[in-house]
């Protein structure tokens, strides 16, 4: 069985996405092209199907028009236009956005599709709801899930201790939009920055705080259900306070321009990175307080034939993932998908969700 997929956005997540899919071997094959508004001439002729297209001023229907799916890997504020353009052309719709307006759009778009949409395919949102669902689950009474993420320089040496490993503009909005939590079995929204806290992990020290997106559906699908419930992401002890002082005391967070122009001229960017995932779920279990963990680092390293900075193998083989289920038929065909509907133990055992599978920490 082959499929036609089309993947939107060929930066460094768009291009990985691309590559393993295209390098994948058993069934489902896929048949990739790769779309954006500048296609460089190596992808040209590492994959024989491109198009290039202004976002700005074309619409997606026609692009998207006869492929069995696409993933957009486009900048989160496209997200909506590219859902749309799918639901009118009959295609299967996956992306990576962390964006909550955005998964809102889509969700409402999928009430009435003949097709399946699933936003927030990549690591946190992603990846990380599906460990914490299945922690969340077998409890008589679940308290606590406390959900963790960062994707950090292996090496930090800046006052900020972080390089740019992703989306700068997806970096700020995590940083400046309210946080979803659940706070003594009450669904609200918490500030960024905030519920500050530092943890060990292998023997090295971190920090971490409320970020928006992280959650996904599941401040909805546990509503009821827990008593406790948030995601914050990681960093090194330091970086909290500085990013604060940044967006908040100077007020750079209504100033997204300057912040982003700041951030890319002082921050180098670095290949050699370090994924985080930390998960922790608490409560009764037989009449017993119990606690389980789940805990992976996942470093750059060669993936697929190609050297990847860890964020990129974290993110592509998240949404590669959930196709791969999705074509197998381990998910539903059609209506909006979450990623809490996916079972942890078909995600790891998938060749592109092993590559989590191969990073537990001891």
């Amino acid at each position: 069985m082959a499929i036609d997929v089309l993947v939107l956005g060929t930066g460094h997540i768009g291009r990985a996405i691309a590559h393993l899919f295209s390098t994948a071997r058993g069934e489902p094959d896929y048949r990739v092209t790769v779309a954006d508004r500048t296609v460089a001439p190596e992808l040209r002729a590492r994959f024989p199907s491109w198009a290039e297209f202004d976002s700005e001023r074309e619409g997606f229907a026609d692009l998207l028009s006869g492929y069995d799916a696409v993933v957009n890997a486009l900048p989160f504020h496209l997200a909506g236009a590219v859902a749309q353009a799918a639901h009118t052309a009959g295609v299967h719709y996956f992306d990576l956005t962390e964006d909550v307006a955005a998964t809102r759009v889509i969700r409402d778009l999928a009430c009435d599709a003949r097709t399946a949409f699933m936003p927030q395919c990549g690591l946190a949102p992603g990846f990380i709801g599906i460990a914490g669902y299945a922690l969340s689950q077998g409890f008589d009474r679940l308290e606590r899930l406390h959900m963790r993420v960062g994707a950090l320089p292996q090496y930090p040496a800046n006052a900020l201790k972080y390089n740019l490993t992703w989306s700068v503009d997806g970096l700020i909005n995590e940083y400046c939009h309210p946080c979803e939590a659940i706070v003594d079995g009450r669904r609200l929204e918490v500030p960024p920055l905030e519920g500050y806290e530092i943890f060990a992990l292998d023997g090295v020290h971190y920090e971490a705080f409320n970020t928006s997106g992280g959650l996904g559906t599941l401040a909805e699908t546990l509503d009821g259900k827990v008593q406790y419930l948030d995601y914050k992401t990681i960093r090194y002890p330091g970086h909290r306070d500085i990013a604060k002082l940044l967006l908040q005391d100077f007020g750079l967070a209504g100033k997204r321009e300057t912040m982003k122009e700041l951030l890319e001229a002082a921050i180098p960017s670095t290949e050699q990175d370090v994924v985080v995932v930390f998960v922790t779920a608490s409560g009764l279990q037989a009449g017993r307080r119990t606690q389980f963990s789940f805990a992976r680092k996942v470093y750059a390293q060669s993936w697929a034939g190609v050297r990847m900075t860890a964020i990129q193998i974290t993110t592509a083989s998240g949404v590669c993932a959930v196709v791969d289920l999705f074509a197998e038929g381990k998910l539903a065909r059609a209506g909006f998908l979450r990623q809490e509907d996916v079972r942890l133990d078909d995600f790891l055992a998938n060749r592109f969700g092993r590559a989590y599978e191969a990073a537990a920490v001891e």
